[in-house]
């Protein structure tokens, strides 16, 4: 016999099966949290290992603290902990939803901790490498102008790479020396100043050689592409690679967050409090922002050992 479930979702009253369990949570993710599809995926790939790993040892739905710190335990001894916490987050809400359609009597997970995850600290770059990398571009070029500009821009601002493609002229007040940026989904806009030097070399730009990639195309976007179209976040991170090699840095560890997080590094050594560069950054959460004082304080410690006659 078939009743009505938690919000339109049905399932069976007698005993259900892993199966069905698992397919009536997923439509339930995909009909009221309105997951993608890669989401979805993700939940029943992180769910399936569970169940394969339990194998003829027990029903899944029906086991206990134990065997979920058990299978934890094996995650951890062959993969990170990123990977356990992240099946952990997946099986509380599959335990959830269990409970609450009625097809286990108790959840395995309530008092299951998350596996303490070692936060990592990004990697940076120092004052005289950005120094070295914002005058590598050829600005006796329509082209190197844009990649000046976007330089001083993105360690001006701290801005994403996702924020600096989504700019439009509009969005940036020269006069005033200011930049908004249009954050992304259930992130907050915010105004940052760009500096001195970012202001001059977006005025070159804009007026020597943004005109000159259009040629006689619109566009509302800021940096264009020599194909006069906006630039993406894969043509950025291909142009500030090409430019560090040109320039001799490292780029086993650069990332499109380099000048994101060289700003950020560079403004806590200088001084700057936590609350101000959380703003500056568009960070929620003060924590998320705490990271850079690690780095900071790292940095230091190297440029004492370096130069400190008993260093």
């Amino acid at each position: 016999m078939k009743r009505p479930a938690r919000r339109g979702v049905f399932i069976y009253a007698d005993v259900m099966t892993f199966d069905e369990v698992l397919h009536a949570f997923l439509l339930s993710l995909q009909l009221e949290a309105q997951l993608s599809v890669n989401t979805l995926a993700a939940y029943r790939r992180d769910l399936l290992h569970f169940s394969h790993w339990l194998g003829d040892a027990g029903d899944p739905v029906q086991v206990d603290r134990d065997t979920i710190e058990r299978y934890l335990g094996a995650v951890l001894e062959t993969g990170k902990p990123s990977s356990a916490a992240r099946r952990l987050s997946a099986l509380k809400r599959f335990y959830r939803f269990a409970v609450q359609q009625g097809a286990c009597s108790a959840n395995p997970t309530h008092l299951v901790s998350t596996p303490r995850q070692t936060r990592k600290i990004p990697r940076s770059l120092s004052e005289q490498d950005v120094e070295t990398l914002l005058q590598t571009p050829d600005t006796r070029t329509p082209l190197g102008l844009r990649d000046r500009a976007l330089l001083e821009t993105l360690y001006a601002a701290g801005l994403r790479v996702s924020e600096l493609v989504r700019l439009q002229v509009d969005q940036v007040n020269l006069h005033q020396g200011v930049v908004l940026v249009v954050a992304g989904k259930g992130r907050k806009d915010r105004i940052v100043p760009l500096g001195e030097e970012a202001v001059v070399w977006l005025e070159r730009y804009l007026r020597h050689g943004r005109p000159h990639l259009l040629g006689e195309r619109l566009s509302d976007a800021l940096f264009v592409s020599q194909q006069g179209r906006p630039m993406t976040r894969q043509s950025v991170w291909h142009r500030i690679k090409k430019l560090a090699q040109q320039a001799g840095i490292s780029t086993e560890y650069l990332s499109p967050h380099t000048l994101r997080h060289a700003f950020a590094t560079h403004l806590v050594t200088h001084g700057a409090d936590l609350r101000t560069v959380q703003m500056l950054l568009g960070h929620a959460n003060l924590s998320t922002t705490e990271i850079y004082t690690h780095v900071a304080n790292a940095r230091l410690q190297q440029l004492h050992a370096q130069h400190h006659p008993r260093g």
